[in-house]
């Protein structure tokens, strides 16, 4: 087990540099000019020249992308052009917000999409089999951008039931476990759950259909095991590779927010990108996508480790 671990590990490692490399490189080919955000319309050269300086956007993309690393390696991923504060700072904060919302969306979508899609395979080729396919593939296709518009007219503006946008009462980010901050919380999470709710729907809903077909599974029932008795082993089989779904589906919710949280104006990486990208604000661009895109490569890695756990036979593969 500690070799699997330690293997996975230096396998994780050259993925974070090319990652680390993709990011810098594809942010920097991007069109426009980083510092148009902050230089008035008539700045001067010299003024142009030593803020290019300042940045170190006058050396070559080999230099700043050393010196990039270098820094991101002791945690200082610079400051933002429009605003001058750290982008770790706003970056981590952001991204604990974005994991708050993407963690409940990804429970919401387990628990829902597990159930649909357990019945889905136990009872499969009957109404409930088609209801719950039908239903995740609802999930699956239905926009978020254009779901979360229709609940924010339904349960806000027509109801006023729930707060249309925020994170918190007058506009406050700092999040409590309270009612009053659920409330925020329950609409976008619930817009972000339809689309992992779907796919696991119907991951589980296969997987469930291929093990109650297989032989040990009648070897069960010849032995006289309960109905509960052979659903214990049904979930325990199927439970890897739900999990790895799971998994992947948290990743996708991390990274790809940026609409969701546009829509609820929640203050969370997507939120943080969406400024970044209309301000040219390079180093808080390429800190948020670095940052999103590690916690995606670290969660598959704690994945595989689970994986493991549940079945041995995959440490040794």
């Amino acid at each position: 087990m500690i070799a699997y671990l330690i293997r996975r590990l230096l396998y994780a490692l050259p993925i974070m540099l090319g990652v680390a490399f993709l990011c810098f490189m594809l942010v920097h080919l991007a069109p426009g000019d980083p510092l148009v955000s902050i230089l008035p319309p008539d700045a001067s050269a010299d003024l142009q020249k030593q803020l290019m300086e300042l940045y170190g956007f006058n050396r070559s993309y080999p230099e700043q992308f050393m010196s990039w690393v270098w820094r991101a390696l002791h945690g200082d991923l610079g400051s933002s052009i429009a605003t001058g504060r750290p982008v770790a700072a706003e970056v981590f904060k952001a991204v604990g917000n974005t994991f708050m919302l993407a963690a409940v969306a990804t429970a919401i979508g387990f628990v829902f999409g597990g159930l649909f899609g357990f019945v889905a395979g136990y009872f499969r080729n009957s109404w409930v089999d088609r209801l719950a396919s039908f239903i995740s593939v609802v999930g699956v296709s239905v926009p978020h951008y254009w779901l979360g518009m229709v609940l924010v007219i339904v349960f806000s503006s027509k109801l006023m039931w729930l707060p249309a946008t925020g994170a918190g009462p007058d506009g406050s980010s700092a999040w409590v476990w309270d009612l009053e901050h659920m409330k925020y919380l329950l609409m976008p999470a619930v817009t972000m759950s339809f689309i992992p709710m779907g796919i696991i729907a119907r991951t589980v809903r296969a997987l469930v259909a291929d093990i109650l077909s297989q032989e040990f599974v009648v070897g069960l029932k010849a032995r006289g095991l309960s109905d509960a008795g052979v659903l214990r082993h049904v979930v325990k089989n199927a439970a890897p590779t739900s999990l790895a779904v799971m998994g992947l589906q948290l990743g996708y919710l991390l990274g790809g927010s940026i609409l969701i949280e546009t829509v609820f104006s929640w203050p969370g990486t997507g939120f943080l990108l969406n400024q970044a990208i209309f301000q040219r604000d390079l180093p808080l661009l390429q800190g948020s996508i670095l940052v999103l895109a590690l916690f995606f490569v670290a969660l598959n890695l704690l994945v595989d480790i689970l994986q493991t756990i549940f079945d041995p036979r995959i440490e040794r593969a």
